[in-house]
């Protein structure tokens, strides 16, 4: 049995789909909170509830009385794949508590729950791209200096890791972390700036794109974050301590501009561009160097901006009837 924190987000929900696909058992575990709308986490959820082999429990990760509860009820789990968090670098301006709470004492209580777990094989946990900050060297290493976070959001990623580090060091918990790089693809979250950028193309309302534009990022199509998910997950990390961290990028990094202008070809509709300073918190580029991934996980992302996009869009047209 595997455990996917976060089944209802964009990314878990994915990766509990690949799992049952291939004929695991999967017991998903999300709060489905309002962060953003609720209708979509329940479609997505949707998709798994009835598929034999799937389980859900709505339960808070940083519960960490429930979460113990859950792995006395299901102690044949073997392997956790840690998602759910509170995502995003703008809000972690408005609502910094929530940071703390669900990614630092949520990744707290998930590894908690793994020591509880007497058959547990592997604790994979997601990481972010944010992490590397400011850097300016290019593309972003994980040997790469990551000190100097730009955002509280980056900062409680960075902290995952560190303490993903000591237990396993401790109780030689195998353990991995992997740096996401701007995921996008069906079913994805409306806060991020696929979806922003179609919603507002779509109503021929304006777009908001910082930087004035200047702004790269390593987009990287769900199917390939999910391709990676699941190779790490099949291969528990070794070591002294058994810790690992790898970048699942796309290996690119494309102009936002670029990334609109795909959007703007999936829709035939131009977009109306506001451009506006940099963000607090943000950062100018990204951009996954991947050479361990592809060399000890077997990783190679396969879907450019070209086939992403248009997979996107039909997908958002689909769903919501634009």
């Amino acid at each position: 049995m595997i455990l996917v924190t976060g089944a209802a987000g964009f990314i878990g929900s994915h990766v509990a789909k690949a799992l049952l696909a291939r004929d695991d058992v999967v017991l998903g575990v999300d709060t489905i909170n309002d962060y953003y709308d609720v209708a979509l986490k329940q479609a997505r959820l949707a998709r798994l509830t009835g598929t034999p082999g799937f389980t859900f429990r709505k339960l808070d990760v940083s519960d960490h009385a429930a979460m113990l509860a859950l792995a006395k009820e299901f102690p044949g789990i073997a392997g956790i794949v840690h998602l759910a968090a509170q995502p995003g670098v703008r809000y972690s301006l408005i609502n910094p508590y929530a940071y703390v709470q669900a990614n630092v004492m949520g990744h707290l209580v998930m590894l908690e729950t793994a020591r509880a777990l007497p058959g547990l094989r592997h604790f994979v946990y997601a990481s972010s791209s944010s992490v590397y900050g400011g850097n300016t060297k290019m593309p972003f290493s994980v040997s790469d200096p990551v000190e100097q976070p730009n955002s509280l959001y980056a900062a409680t990623k960075r902290a995952d890791e560190l303490i993903g580090h000591t237990y396993a060091h401790l109780y030689g918990i195998p353990s991995t972390g992997l740096r996401f790089f701007t995921v996008y693809g069906p079913w994805g979250r409306p806060d991020m700036a696929p979806m922003l950028f179609t919603r507002a193309i779509s109503a021929g309302e304006p777009i908001k794109v910082f930087n004035r534009g200047e702004m790269w990022r390593d987009f990287t199509y769900i199917d390939d974050i999910v391709d990676g998910v699941l190779r790490a997950l099949d291969r528990p990390a070794t070591g002294t301590p058994p810790h690992k961290i790898y970048n699942l990028g796309n290996h690119r990094s494309e102009k936002l501009t670029d990334f609109i202008a795909a959007i703007e070809q999936a829709l035939q509709k131009k977009a109306i561009i506001q451009l506006e300073p940099m963000q607090p918190g943000d950062v100018q580029a990204t951009y996954a160097d991947i050479e361990i991934s592809q060399r000890e996980l077997g990783f190679s992302p396969e879907t450019p901006m070209s086939v992403g996009i248009p997979k996107f869009v039909e997908w958002y047209r689909d769903f919501y009837g634009a």
